[in-house]
C-alpha cells in the first residue's frame, strides 16, 4: 500500500514521458514520470522531504509565476493556475503528492520535478484538463519557468 492507504487505488494508472521514456504513475497522484523514476531508483531509507521544505517549494513555484506574468512570459491564465495549485502546496492540501525521500542527489532535481509536476497536474484540473496531459500547464515550460533546479532548491 502507498500513501493512499488502499490497493484498489494504487493499482490504477496513468502512462506519463519524459525525455527518458513512458513509465505508469498511479492515477490518484500529481506527481508525473520523473517523479516516479525517483521512487524507483532511491529506494534509500524512509525519511520524506520535511514539510517546510515541500512548502518553500510553493513559495517558490506561487513567485516564480507572478514575476512571470509580469514580464508577459506566462499568460494570466496559466498563471492563476499555477497560484492557486502552489497555494495548495504552501497550505498542505497536496502533501500526500510529495512521497520522495531526503535521499536524492544533492542538486534536489527529484523535489523541484516533484513540485513542478504535482503543481502542473493540478493547475491542468484548475484549468478543466486532464491529468497527466502536460496542456494547458507544463511543468517545466510553465511552472518551471525561468528556473533551475539549483536556483530553487
Amino acid at each position: 500500500m502507498g500513501p493512499s492507504g488502499t490497493d484498489a487505488r494504487e493499482a490504477r494508472t496513468r502512462i506519463e514521458s519524459d525525455t527518458m521514456g513512458e513509465v505508469a504513475v498511479p492515477a490518484w497522484a500529481y506527481w508525473g514520470a520523473q517523479t516516479e523514476r525517483s521512487l524507483r531508483n532511491f529506494r534509500i531509507g524512509e525519511e520524506r522531504m520535511p514539510r517546510p521544505l515541500i512548502r518553500a517549494l510553493g513559495v517558490v513555484k506561487h513567485a516564480s509565476a507572478t514575476v512571470n506574468e509580469e514580464l508577459g512570459k506566462l499568460d494570466a491564465r496559466r498563471a492563476g493556475a499555477i497560484r492557486e495549485a502552489a497555494t495548495q502546496v504552501i497550505d498542505g492540501e497536496l502533501d500526500e503528492h510529495f512521497p520522495l525521500v531526503v535521499w536524492q542527489t544533492g542538486s534536489g532535481t527529484q523535489s523541484n520535478m516533484n513540485a513542478n509536476e504535482v503543481i502542473a497536474n493540478r493547475a491542468i484540473e484548475l484549468l478543466g484538463g486532464e491529468r497527466g496531459s502536460k496542456d494547458p500547464v507544463h511543468p517545466n515550460d510553465h511552472v518551471n519557468m525561468s528556473q533551475s533546479s539549483n536556483d530553487v532548491f
